[in-house]
């Protein structure tokens, strides 16, 4: 079973990070400023590479961003049910995973996503928007949850450790 990191433990430093909801269907994908305090909305990736295919464009795209934004950590939604057990799109996210480290030298990072999508439904939905209308973006919003809160508890975490 893989479990998620801990935000801020063999922190890389500054920089921006990026921040994956990895679906079956579509990714979403978000970053960091460069003080690594606040998740923004990237954009929506299709999904293309299945488990035994080589590489595919949504690797190859998410690979151009990491370069482009000169992202220091990758973070990837850990898809888990509220009693902490894997779903099965965890395969999902840990081939991700081992596809971006087996072509770049990045730590690549899981964070607990229970109820991402969940809050980002809310959030659509609070802003007067139906699923359908929002479905092209709601993949990045639950990417901005995911990062968000990876920043939100390295923040604190670096904080208690400066304290110490």
């Amino acid at each position: 079973m893989v479990k998620p990191d801990s935000p801020g433990e063999n922190d890389p430093g500054q920089g921006r990070r990026l921040g994956l909801d990895v679906g079956t269907v579509r990714i979403g994908a978000s970053y960091s400023n460069k003080e690594a305090t606040m998740a923004m909305p990237l954009e929506t990736i299709p999904r293309k590479t299945g488990f035994k295919d080589r590489d595919q464009e949504d690797i190859e795209r998410i690979l151009d961003i990491i370069t482009e934004y000169e992202i220091v950590e990758v973070v990837i939604g850990l898809p888990r049910d509220l009693k902490g057990n894997g779903s099965s799109s965890v395969k999902h996210a840990k081939e991700f995973a081992f596809r971006i480290r087996r072509r770049m030298d990045i730590p690549v990072r899981f964070a607990d996503e229970r109820l991402t999508t969940v809050a980002a439904l809310g959030a659509i939905h609070s802003a007067g928007k139906t699923e359908k209308q929002t479905r092209s973006i709601i993949d990045q919003v639950a990417a901005v949850a995911i990062l968000q809160s990876w920043l939100d508890a390295r923040t604190s975490y670096l904080e208690r450790a400066n304290d110490a």
